[in-house]
């Protein structure tokens, strides 16, 4: 195809500038606007990771304390300079309330698809009497709109039933035609993201963000080419969606609607390719801000082998029943945009920790 065209480049910077701080709003939200997200680094220099610990069979580990976790930052031991544990049940007052946002991606999706996705989602929302485990809203991402519920509910019915007032309809047949349609539908989808994000900044406490979809295109290839320009942009995108993504606690995850028809294919997989954290702008492509690579990054599941979609979101809401919130001081980086790597380990014999795999630092 070659080097990247306009049309990829203009889509791609109207929604990251303003979730940059400049006054354009993000024009698809309809019903809940929100200010613009900090800018990368910011001005506190305190980060809180959300920490997720699970043991061999998968179960979450309750009852560590401060003393069994090991921060790393650029493999460099970190202090740890608070610590406290969430669990469904608990002390509410110790840190608000989890929310979850369920984002239908009808853009990504063909229309059969989303059809057996709305039937799996409503039989999660309409299990236990509609009765839901933590305050949840929707999102309905089209090709023309993005329809966003006003608030967050726990009764499950009146989302089903909100759910069913929304019209996915086909997307624009040319969105889905060759490159160019693929180039618009990675652009629509960021966008989305970023509107998203940009409103969850403004609400207090950590959100767990579920996208409903294979993935938009990944862009990436012998045949795509990047300029020194492009690549910087592309760079500077993936800076502002990290730090936006941190800075208003989301967790990502994606469940891709095909399941076990889709397990096997490349784009299952193909995403891992890109996971790696991003150091400077000659290692960029278009491939680092797939859906997938954004949700393991930001310590999110990548679910892509099930068909039981109530299923695969109740293993995602388990991560708020219980989880563990560390804070540090990021480092004072040499230059701007100095990217750091993240690990966190528990000393005890068979668990693992889940949490968000970099960030940004600034001088």
């Amino acid at each position: 195809m070659g080097r990247f065209s306009c049309l990829f480049l203009g889509l791609l910077l109207l929604p990251l500038s303003a979730a940059s701080g400049q006054d354009n709003p993000p024009p698809q939200l309809q019903t809940r606007p929100g200010p613009s997200v900090p800018p990368p680094g910011g001005t506190d220099r305190q980060i809180t990771l959300d920490v997720q610990v699970r043991d061999k069979s998968g179960a979450a580990r309750r009852g560590l304390q401060k003393q069994d976790f090991t921060l790393l930052d650029d493999k460099q031991p970190k202090e740890v300079l608070s610590f406290h544990v969430v669990e469904s049940g608990a002390d509410p007052a110790a840190d608000p309330p989890v929310e979850m946002v369920l984002v239908v991606d009808a853009v990504n999706t063909s229309y059969q698809t989303v059809s057996f996705e709305r039937s799996e989602l409503k039989k999660f929302l309409l299990q236990n009497g509609g009765k839901l485990p933590v305050p949840m809203s929707l999102v309905v991402f089209t090709d023309t709109e993005t329809k966003m519920q006003n608030g967050f509910s726990r009764d499950g019915n009146a989302l089903a039933a909100q759910y069913d007032q929304y019209e996915t309809g086909l997307r624009s047949n040319t969105r889905s035609q060759g490159f160019y349609g693929a180039e618009e539908r990675f652009s629509l989808s960021l966008k989305t993201l970023t509107s998203v994000m940009t409103y969850e900044g403004t609400r207090p406490g950590r959100k767990l963000i579920i996208w409903f979809s294979a993935g938009w295109p990944l862009l990436s290839g012998p045949s795509v080419e990047l300029s020194s320009k492009d690549e910087q942009r592309l760079f500077d995108s993936i800076v502002t969606i990290s730090a936006g993504l941190r800075q208003a606690r989301i967790t990502l995850y994606s469940i891709d609607p095909l399941g076990m028809s889709d397990a096997g294919g490349s784009r299952t997989f193909y995403y891992k390719e890109f996971l790696k954290g991003v150091p400077f702008a000659k290692r960029v492509r278009p491939g680092n801000l797939g859906l997938q690579v954004l949700a393991t990054q930001s310590g999110g599941l990548v679910l892509n082998s099930t068909n039981d979609l109530a299923s695969a979101i109740a293993d995602c809401v388990s991560d708020a029943n219980a989880f563990y919130v560390l804070s540090f001081d990021a480092a004072r980086a040499d230059h701007p945009n100095e990217y750091h790597a993240l690990g966190v380990t528990i000393d005890k014999p068979g668990l693992t920790a889940r949490t968000r795999m970099g960030y940004y630092a600034q001088p």
